[in-house]
């Protein structure tokens, strides 16, 4: 998928679509890739001197990836991912502008309508975070299947 399909799936849009592009891969996984360009707003701050993507947008990142597994439900219902927890989350290196990220994402828990993955987020062969990441695909307006 390129920006303009991952869009028929996410929400986000510009400055928080951070994906460039995704694939669902043969084997159940979903890969997703990001080039961290150096203009994002959330570098202006972090740090000004010693720019590096903070580890809530690396979580927000794996999160994006994330929804390619469950793409056929988002589209389905109109519905929307959101984020029920975030267990086991490391951060063991920096990424920093001019970086291309790599995501690999991999199911744990699949119990429509909560999901539960794995996610790794790597610049190179360097991994930089990872965690489980769960959500919950609900209906855009927020109510859930009974209203």
């Amino acid at each position: 998928m390129n920006r303009d399909e991952i869009k028929t799936i996410l929400p986000h849009r510009e400055p928080m679509l951070l994906l460039d592009e995704a694939v669902l891969t043969g084997d159940g996984m979903a890969e997703a890739k990001y080039t961290v360009r150096g203009d994002e707003f959330f570098l202006q701050g972090h740090f000004p001197d010693n720019p590096i993507v903070p580890g809530v947008i690396q979580c927000e990142m794996m999160a994006q990836a994330s929804c390619v597994l469950f793409a056929d439900a988002l589209k389905e219902k109109d519905a929307l991912a959101v984020y029920t927890g975030i267990d086991k989350a490391r951060f063991r290196g920096m990424v920093k502008p001019g970086d291309t990220v790599c995501i690999t994402v991999k199911p744990l828990r699949s119990c429509p309508p909560l999901y539960t993955v794995h996610a790794e987020l790597r610049v190179g062969e360097r991994l930089c975070s990872g965690g489980d990441l769960s959500f919950a695909v609900t209906r855009r307006d927020g109510c859930s299947q009974n209203c």
